[in-house]
């Protein structure tokens, strides 16, 4: 059985409006499936075990690791991991489908590295640093301290977007939706 080798990846900083803009691919009619990554942070209001994220314990998180269950993964925050679990890609491989991942930066190139064309890596940039803190506000699902430490991570992600195949600037969300299709269908032809 052929299986679609190509991936979209998409990453950004938090607060970019990465996950809105991989919904909007989704939606797009583009034969992707979106890969559901693993987390060990811990659930927010409103999301779902295995729709957002598959939420595991950083115990056994740690497990996989060591297990090789996990295509990449990175330690974000002190304690908080993130990671592409290999079941999961193989299962989308499996519909005939694209993955698309909606992943940090590290974790995107990451990726990117392993698959190289196979992949097409999407950086979505904020149109600027004090957007993107006000966006980071607007969401009120963090204390002070942890938007902090999001914010100090903004100003190191955002240095990694030249290592990205396409740039999106989501300073008009029709006109990045639009840019990011059209890179994606290009790159899917």
């Amino acid at each position: 059985m052929d299986q679609p080798q190509k991936m979209i990846i998409v990453s950004a900083p938090s607060g970019a409006g990465k996950t809105t803009i991989v919904r909007h691919l989704l939606d797009a009619h583009l034969n992707l499936e979106f890969s559901v990554s693993a987390t060990s942070r811990l659930i927010r209001p409103g999301e779902i075990d295995g729709r957002e994220y598959h939420f595991i314990t950083a115990d056994s998180f740690r497990q996989k690791i060591d297990e090789g269950k996990l295509l990449e993964w990175q330690e974000v925050y002190p304690g908080s991991y993130y990671g592409t679990l290999v079941s999961e890609v193989s299962r989308i491989h499996e519909n005939q489908h694209y993955p698309i991942f909606d992943v940090d930066v590290v974790g995107g190139l990451n990726i990117k590295k392993m698959y190289g064309d196979q992949a097409l890596a999407l950086f979505i940039q904020p149109p600027s640093y004090e957007i993107l803190e006000g966006r980071l506000r607007a969401r009120a699902t963090e204390n002070e301290a942890s938007i902090k430490k999001r914010l100090e991570k903004v100003r190191w992600e955002l240095e990694f977007a030249s290592k990205f195949d396409v740039i999106i600037i989501n300073d008009n969300l029709n006109t990045a939706f639009q840019d990011a299709e059209k890179a994606v269908r290009t790159f899917l032809k």
